[in-house]
Parts: structure tokens; sequence; C-alpha cells
């Protein structure tokens, strides 16, 4: 019994540990799908960039600078954005700009699912640039990032995600900590065949893959999955650069991992009788690491604290035990207190339960299909 309890609350320890430290290490080890280079005789696609806004009239100004910026350097590229019938300038910011983008309209608030697939829709590119109203893209990216579609095995690909203000806080520092860390995971998943899924800052799917995403699902997990149906790669391109700010609230930010991780594990419920007929053992190992485990990460602690905390009782180690129970209530003293380290731990504690409170939420039905923008990001 006190054997199989220490085991058992190493396993769960190491299986939450998983997805942060053995699986980026053991993607190292498989065997390298380098993308194939570009094809200089090939044509570049055609593109069309989209994106949603819903009350981002203090960021669409910087915004719309930076899209005349890459207007100027691909004066072919389509630009397409939609207000979610915002409350506020969105619209009327978006409408003073005919000669830079075309908006397409709504009378309803329907979320930002649905407001890309009325601009997919409408769209005469080949290719589809997604990215968010409080995103920048480099200028150059866009190139770049076309050139990767002159290869037909490639898909969909994702560009890379940088905060800048990620220091500026515990709450962005613990986003940019993890940001970083995911963007290293992509890659090493990428250079081995496909991501798991691309993040809506900045990604790009061939028009003709773009599939049916019901209006409370990720619509850019389930549009850049959905090209592995084809068999098609995913993959990631590091030269290919946003940026945002990430919110500096710690309730902005566990709200927005809560959301994010119901709407991903409910898009995960949507798409796996689907990806599971598609997926070789790599992919479904890439998947149970990099989203599940996450997923599951509150639970597996607690039943890593619970086994080792039985373990030591029956092994008479008082001491151990309090040790084990201490070290918790000094982090929670300390972060309030505002020691640095401490705040960051417990920052990193709240989303990885939040999380899992998404989870929850997925599997009770509720959706999330619209939401206000963090009050940081304006």
């Amino acid at each position: 019994m006190l054997v199989a309890l220490y085991a058992f609350s190493l396993l769960a320890g190491a299986l939450f540990l998983h997805p942060y430290i053995s699986y980026p290490l053991s993607l190292r080890l498989m065997r390298a799908r380098p993308v194939r280079g570009c094809n200089a005789d090939a044509p570049r696609p055609s593109a069309s960039l989209l994106f949603s806004a819903y009350n981002e009239e203090r960021a669409l100004p910087t915004k719309l600078d930076n899209l005349e910026a890459i207007k100027k350097l691909h004066p072919d590229l389509e630009i397409l954005g939609y207000s979610d019938m915002s409350t506020d300038g969105t619209l009327a910011l978006l409408e003073s700009r005919p000669e830079l983008l075309r908006v397409i309209p709504t009378t309803e608030r329907t979320g930002k699912a649905t407001g890309m697939r009325h601009m997919v829709a409408q769209a005469r590119g080949e290719i589809c640039i997604f990215t968010d109203a409080n995103v920048l893209l480099a200028p150059e990216s866009v190139g770049v990032l076309l050139d990767y579609f002159r290869d037909p095995a490639i898909g969909a690909v994702s560009g890379t995600l940088h905060y800048i203000n990620a220091e500026e806080g515990a709450t962005a520092q613990v986003g940019g900590l993890y940001w970083r860390l995911e963007e290293t995971i992509k890659a090493l998943e990428s250079r081995c065949g496909s991501m798991m899924g691309a993040d809506g800052a900045i990604f790009a799917t061939r028009r003709a893959l773009y599939p049916e995403v019901p209006p409370h699902l990720l619509d850019d997990m389930i549009a850049s999955m959905s090209v592995l149906l084809h068999g098609k790669r995913l993959i990631s391109a590091r030269e290919v650069i946003a940026y945002e700010r990430t919110t500096t609230d710690p309730v902005d930010e566990f709200r927005r991992k809560r959301r994010i991780a119901c709407r991903s594990y409910a898009s995960y419920l949507h798409l796996w009788p689907q990806l599971a007929k598609q997926f070789s053992l790599t992919d479904r190992y890439k998947f149970i690491s990099h989203k599940w485990l996450r997923w599951m990460g509150a639970p597996l602690a607690l039943l890593a604290a619970g086994s080792l905390s039985a373990a030591l009782w029956l092994d008479r180690r008082p001491d151990l035990l309090i040790a084990l129970w201490g070290a918790p209530a000094l982090v929670l003293l300390g972060a309030a207190l505002k020691v640095r380290p401490c705040v960051m731990v417990v920052e990193i504690a709240a989303a990885i339960w939040a999380s899992f409170l998404g989870v929850i939420d997925a599997w009770r039905g509720r959706t999330y299909q619209t939401w206000a923008p963090a009050k940081s990001r304006d």
C-alpha cells in the first residue's frame, strides 16, 4: 500500500510536469520532417487578411497604420474587417478607410467565429490570413508567410507572437513566460510533423480548407487543426512575427484562461471523432501531451499531493507532511506580501486552475460565444 501510494504520487506528478518538461525534450528526439524549400518558380498565392473587432476603438488607429504599412509592401493583399456590433467608434474607424479595407456588415452580435466565417465566405484570396484587432504584424512577414504555401503539402501556417509588455507586473511576466514556452513547443512539434493548433493572433490557412465552425467554439483551433483532416501539415513559422499587449490584470487573465480552455476543450470534443481517424500515433502523443494533460493539470497536481500526503502519513513522516503542506501556505503569505517570486507561483497555479474550470464549464455545456476585450488591451 505504501509503495503504491508513493508510486502513484510520482506518476501523477510526472504527468503534471510532462507537458512542460519531458514533452518538449521528447520532441527533440523525433525524426525531423523539414519543410520543402519554396519553389521559386511557383507563383505566390493571392491572400486576404481578416480580423474581427469588438469595442477596439483605442487599439484601431495603430492597427490601421500597421495595415497601411502592410498594404504598401503587398498592394494586392485584400483586407477585410468585421465589427461585431461594437458600441464604441470601432465601426466608424473601419468604415473611414475604404481604400484600405472592406468592412463586412452585421446586424447582430454573433461572436468572433461567426464573423470570421462571414469574412471567409466573401474573401477572394487563395490564402486567408487571420489576426486580431489588437495585434500588429511585422509588414515583411506577410510575404514570408505566403511563400510557405508554395509547398502543396502545407495547409496552414502559424506565426510567432511576442508580448510587448511582458515585464509589466507578475501577470504579464507569467503570461510572457508561458507563451515563450508555448512557441518553443509549437516549433518543435512543427519540426517533426504538425503543430497541435494555431493561435488566432496570427495564422493562415488555405481558404478551400476552411471548415464550418460552430459559433461557440474556438475558430483558430478548428480552422488550423482541420487541415490535418485533408492530409496537410500545420507548421510554425518563427520568422512570421506579430506583436500584442497582454493583460496585466490577474482577474482578466483568469477569466481569459477559463474562457479559452472551455472553448478549446469543446472544440476538441467537436473535432476528435474526425481527428481520431486521421491521427498517427505521433499525432495522438502530441495532442495528449500538449492539450489533454494541460487541461487536467489541476486534478493531476491534487492527486500527486494527496497520494504523497497519504503515503507520508502512513510512513509516519509528520515532518515531511508538514513541509509538504506548509510550503503552499508560505507561498500564499509571500504573495500577500507582494514578494514577486511568490506572486508568480500563485499566478501560475491560478492559470492551471482556470484551465480546469474551463474544462468543467465545457462538461456542463457552458459556452462563451461573445466577450469583451480585456481592459489592459485598450
